[in-house]
């Protein structure tokens, strides 16, 4: 497993991360086993930063029951305060992750998303205090667009901002990503396979069941949905051509940035994070990438 070292001065974490969002059961319900296994397999396969966050439903839970016997002391591990972000909610939410994952610091705490309702100040001043009690060793952002982070950088320098980033998701290649290569802030994509659409495991005549979050979503309805579907079966044959899965291809693409430290993909079973571990050796040639531009001229918006 390859390696990248966190912001400026950070430890050096997998490039491959596991995103905690699917085993809390936001993408249908998953047994606590299983989800517990799948935890342990990635760790076992050399994976280090898990994520997670108050608002994934039983994520945290569920994790610190699978980082027990050993695994924490594996990890680096990562969640985030979420919604509400006043001083006092900030504690009261750190002090109950802290007990659902059963740990006594987390490894990096993130502030969710921006809310302009919580004055930034005090948001970064809080999350720094908890740094101070030694409650988290690292701090971060996620979901801030350039400007954001400028605003909290001035308060409290950080080490990450977690954005949605993929190959059908690419507003941060303007500012947000410059910001980050200039200042030193590692870029932690989220949603990396825009929530299974460059998977190529669907059909536009798929149906997700009632407890996925995806049941409603425009995206994963019909035609825009066959409309993504059928951007993602043009990238497929690059993948083909390398030999490599379309998941493979996604994760890969995103790794190419020197800017990005650690993509974080979700994962229901350990063959799933298998799969992902084989895109860290990926690496593309200009033609392959001018091509994949080209197919995706034609992403629907949505």
């Amino acid at each position: 497993m390859q390696h990248r070292q966190l912001g400026k001065d950070g430890p050096d974490v997998s490039v491959i991360g596991l995103g905690a969002w699917p085993i809390g059961g936001g993408m249908g319900v998953l047994e606590e086993q299983a989800s517990i296994a799948t935890v342990r397999a990635a760790i076992d396969s050399g994976i280090t930063l898990l994520d997670t966050a108050q608002a994934y439903r039983t994520s945290e839970s569920t994790l610190g029951r699978a980082l027990k016997d050993g695994y924490r002391e594996r990890c680096f591990l990562a969640t985030k305060v979420s919604r509400q972000y006043a001083p006092e909610e900030i504690e009261s939410a750190i002090d109950n992750s802290l007990k659902s994952l059963g740990v006594d610091y987390v490894d990096l705490y993130q502030i969710h998303s921006w809310n302009p309702a919580y004055p930034i100040a005090a948001t970064m001043e809080t999350m720094a205090r908890l740094q101070e009690q030694g409650k988290v060793r690292f701090i971060g952002v996620s979901n801030f667009n350039a400007a954001q982070m400028q605003q909290a950088y001035e308060i409290v320098p950080f080490h990450s901002n977690q954005p949605r980033y993929n190959l059908f998701d690419r507003a941060i290649e303007g500012e947000d990503l410059a910001y980050c290569g200039k200042m030193g802030i590692g870029i932690l994509p989220h949603s990396p396979l825009a929530k299974g659409l460059l998977t190529g495991k669907y059909t536009p005549d798929y149906i997700f069941p009632d407890d996925d979050e995806r049941s409603d979503r425009p995206r994963f309805q019909g035609a825009l949905f066959g409309q993504y579907l059928a951007v993602t079966e043009q990238l497929k044959g690059i993948a083909g051509d390398k030999g490599i899965s379309m998941v493979q291809l996604a994760i890969a693409w995103l790794l190419r940035q020197s800017e990005v430290t650690c993509v974080l993909v979700g994962a229901k079973n350990p063959d799933q994070v298998k799969e992902h571990l084989g895109a860290a050796e990926v690496q593309f040639s200009e033609d392959e990438l001018n091509r994949m531009d080209e197919i995706l001229q034609d992403t629907p918006e949505g």
